[in-house]
């Protein structure tokens, strides 16, 4: 509702600190000055990430818990703490590469990916504690790979995964559930390969702010341009939650401006409205569909 001052009351009941993005947009369209979000018993737990993020933007946001009838102001929950990689695991980033993939570090994982998605993780042995590369493409898959092919190289092994992998994740390849998942990442690899596509000289993989769960939900990830401390949010589909992510990117890579990056088909209006509530200089790219692409 929008009361007699002009200013949004919303009520979210996502859980994961979702919603945001979505009472951002309903308040700008209806030119509201500020939005007052009141989160459900469901949404509790992500309250203190959205009054984090809200932070980040210039439009006044408060977020408040319902407590019985009463109204509670709701804490901003710090950004996680980041997490070092052990250095046993760091010792097989040679590998991953030998092996055809492009070794990758997020939140003290090393991984192996394959235009962006991963087919390989060093793990701790559940057995033995030492570490070791796991081939295959998540947790299933890894443990189901070991069981088959435990007596192979590591090596040699992801070799085999990641050439069949790369036949799925390329422009004009069919439809596939290789290639149905980790769109975000998809992404990510094409602008690292060219970051003139969002005007940038040279980009990297970067830390995310939060851990991703799993390979199989869509989340955003990101890319860093350390000569202009500039972040790319890379994103797929229509996410309005994409801006507020931002945010805490901006805020764990003390950004000086961030783009976010989404195919052209997934850019709509309102996003780039929201991106200019963003302290820092924030803009969308439309990222056109690559040559040969469906």
């Amino acid at each position: 509702m929008v009361d007699d001052l002009g200013e949004a009351w919303v009520l979210i009941d996502e859980p994961c600190g979702r919603g945001l993005g979505g009472a951002l947009a309903w308040a700008v369209r209806r030119e509201c000055s500020a939005v007052h979000i009141v989160a459900e018993a469901a949404a509790v737990a992500g309250a203190g990430a959205m009054a984090r993020r809200a932070g980040q933007l210039t439009m006044p946001v408060t977020v408040q818990h319902l407590d019985g009838r009463s109204r509670i102001d709701v804490i901003a929950d710090p950004l996680p703490v980041p997490v070092r990689t052990p250095e046993p695991h760091r010792a097989f980033i040679a590998a991953i590469v030998a092996g055809g993939a492009v070794a990758v570090q997020e939140n003290g994982v090393v991984s192996g990916e394959v235009a962006g998605l991963e087919v390989c993780r060093v793990v701790d042995d559940p057995v033995s504690g030492a570490a070791r590369l796991a081939v295959g493409i998540g947790a299933h898959d890894r443990e189901l790979y070991q069981m088959l092919h435990g007596d192979r190289s590591p090596t040699e092994s992801l070799a085999d995964v990641v050439r069949s992998v790369a036949a799925h994740r390329v422009p004009g390849a069919e439809r596939h559930p290789l290639n149905l998942i980790a769109a975000s990442r998809l992404l990510r690899s094409r602008l690292i390969a060219d970051p003139r596509l969002v005007g940038l000289d040279t980009l990297v993989a970067g830390e995310p702010p939060v851990a991703r769960t799993n390979l199989k939900d869509e989340v955003p990830c990101v890319a860093v341009d350390p000569t202009t401390a500039t972040v790319v949010v890379c994103v797929s589909g229509v996410d309005l939650d994409a801006v507020p992510y931002a945010g805490d990117v901006i805020s764990q890579h003390a950004a000086a401006r961030c783009i976010i990056a989404a195919p052209d088909r997934d850019v709509l209006p309102i996003q780039q409205r929201l991106a200019e509530l963003v302290t820092v200089p924030t803009r969308f790219a439309p990222i056109p569909s690559p040559a040969g692409a469906s």
